[in-house]
């Protein structure tokens, strides 16, 4: 089902406050009040029931939304859940007239909520939660993908020193402080043996590319994660920014390509479709779109930096996964770990094919 209007709470992916992750609403209003504006109802509030990660809420005065997201409750990992970065690089890459939303004030004091969080506007269009998009013409299914790609290229052509973020990321050797990163934090999520887990972070390190090659790298760009005009094949806001960093730019077109191999309903998947009839790319096709968009004859050694994009999937879900475990994740999550291991193992197919 395409979600016409992802951010309606007539919608059900708006419902109540989860338990695990209710707070006493008066500090946040009174804060509201004095960093954000003054409406002249109450502000009501509703979780969206996406977004494991970091829970985010709508905020309601009147006719007037907002949305917020905090980070969540409970112990967390090493240098996830930095809603702060968010919040920061939105703010950057808004002052270019790059499409996010406008955000409104960060708030460090975990007295308010409980956790660090900040609030953005609520922008009113159509977020697509299958991949497939169903029910649409075919020229408008190839216009949005052209269009997803072509902001992807924009982005990494962002000069990130001109607007502040020179220091938002370290350079040099991305993916292999990447993958350091990622087992760190798989280790500390790890709740059983996965073999081919194993055998990705013994192989991968050797294969990834090691020029400094360096860009904005939004770390969960796929089609999930950005928003559409309401009528239009037209991105108006890319969303969800945790994983943003000073990065190498083919790690995010490899991971929006996970999608041609994915067979998760949840993350996104384009199995079972005729690709050239519904006029949605192929991968080489997509790839290929990038690669002239920011001046490339190609990428070598596709297959390893797609593989390497599974692994670090994994191993959110990994954490997504113990999250859940602990009682301070998403109450209807699935209770086994299949969708880590089934990644791990498609990396490692991919590696050797």
């Amino acid at each position: 089902m395409v979600e016409d209007i992802a951010l309606d709470p007539s919608q059900p992916s708006i419902g109540e406050v989860r338990a695990n992750h209710r707070f006493d609403p008066a500090p946040l209003e009174a804060w509201f009040r004095a960093n954000v504006e003054s409406p002249a109802e109450p502000l009501r509030i509703s979780q969206f029931n996406r977004g494991a990660s970091n829970p985010t809420f709508l905020l309601t005065a009147g006719t007037t939304r907002w949305v917020m997201r905090k980070k969540p409750p409970g112990q967390l990992l090493a240098s996830a859940h930095q809603v702060d970065r968010e919040h920061r690089v939105m703010s950057a890459l808004g002052s270019i007239g790059f499409p996010v939303p406008r955000m409104r004030a960060l708030c460090e004091d975990t007295s308010v909520v409980g956790t660090a969080f900040y609030v953005m506007d609520f922008l009113e269009g159509r977020i697509f939660r299958n991949a497939r998009l169903p029910g649409m013409a075919p020229a408008e299914r190839a216009a949005i993908y052209d269009n997803l790609n072509d902001t992807l290229a924009r982005l990494h052509g962002v000069d990130f020193a001109a607007i502040g973020l020179a220091d938002y990321g370290r350079p040099g050797n991305y993916f292999q402080r990447q993958m350091d990163r990622w087992t760190k934090q798989y280790r500390g999520a790890e709740s059983d043996h996965i073999p081919e887990m194993e055998r990705l972070i013994a192989k991968l390190p050797d294969l990834l590319p090691t020029n400094d090659e360096t860009a904005i790298a939004h770390g969960d760009y796929r089609l999930e994660n950005v928003m559409y005009h309401p009528t239009e094949p037209r991105i108006i806001a890319v969303l969800d920014w945790e994983l943003s960093t000073l990065g190498h730019p083919l790690a995010d077109i490899a991971y929006g390509c996970i999608l041609y191999h994915s067979h998760s309903e949840s993350w996104g998947t384009l199995e079972g479709v005729d690709l050239a009839a519904a006029r949605i790319p192929s991968e080489s096709e997509y790839v290929a779109a990038y690669c002239r968009r920011t001046g490339r004859e190609g990428i070598p050694g596709f297959n390893a930096l797609l593989a390497f994009s599974m692994f670090r999937l994994a191993s959110i879900g990994q954490g997504v996964f113990k999250r859940n475990l602990t009682g301070i994740g998403n109450a209807d999550a699935t209770g086994d770990n299949s969708n880590t291991r089934q990644l791990a193992a498609t990396a490692c197919a991919i590696l050797e094919r």
